[in-house]
């Protein structure tokens, strides 16, 4: 899997939910990017279940759900209930990281784990081999539109490199601040996915900001 685009539903516009999943539907990107934040671990509040069960009726593709919640062990098996494919947690909201993974994968769904801009990659390293996806923020979580963090290219580099030596499957999703001005050099650096908001809800043709990216 390489050069995935999953639009983030964060940035959608909520009063026409259904005509914004269409269009994912009907554009060339891959995923759903789904953040559920709780107001604890970062300082924004999303949405949570009702929303996502309707995303859920609307939507054709797979659904990639990035928890910013902590405790997020107490919710696995409900995200795996409302069809999630992917689950994220923070490295930085879990006690017991490898027992998180293992609840994942036990309800079927595909494990990752996200890393705030200030996480070294390193930290991955005992767990590397057991885990999915790496999503690294290359924002500080928890508001769309953010500037993208240029060091993020040092992490995805290291990111790969660990990959590498490990022999391990995960893939690299990043997330925040992306568009067509760094999206290149992401995937040239080794990143499997990419999360757009902002660039492709605010701009005035979001299927063809899909396109755009999915053609880099």
């Amino acid at each position: 899997m390489h050069n995935l685009i999953a639009p983030s539903i964060l940035s959608a516009d909520f009063g026409n939910l259904e005509r914004d999943c269409e269009m994912i539907n009907q554009s060339k990107a891959d995923w759903f990017h789904i953040d559920i934040m709780d107001g604890v671990f970062v300082p924004n509040i999303s949405f949570g279940m009702p929303v996502l069960k309707s995303i859920n009726s609307y939507a054709k593709k797979p659904l990639d759900v990035h928890l910013m919640i902590t405790d997020p062990d107490r919710y696995i098996k409900n995200f795996a209930d409302l069809n999630a494919k992917i689950l994220t947690v923070h490295f930085e909201a879990c006690i017991h990281l490898h027992r998180t993974i293992q609840e994942i994968k036990i309800n079927g769904m595909k494990a990752g784990v996200a890393l705030n801009p200030h996480t070294p990659v390193s930290v991955l390293e005992p767990i590397i081999s057991d885990i999915n996806l790496v999503c690294l923020m290359s924002v500080n979580p928890g508001f769309g539109g953010q500037k993208f963090i240029k060091n993020t290219y040092n992490k995805t580099k290291e990111l790969k490199r660990l990959i590498q030596t490990k022999k391990s499957n995960a893939l690299i999703e990043i997330d925040g601040g992306v568009s067509n001005k760094n999206a290149k050099k992401l995937f040239d650096l080794g990143a499997n996915i990419l999360v757009a908001g902002n660039f492709v809800f605010k701009s005035e043709d979001p299927k063809s900001a899909i396109s755009n990216l999915k053609s880099i």
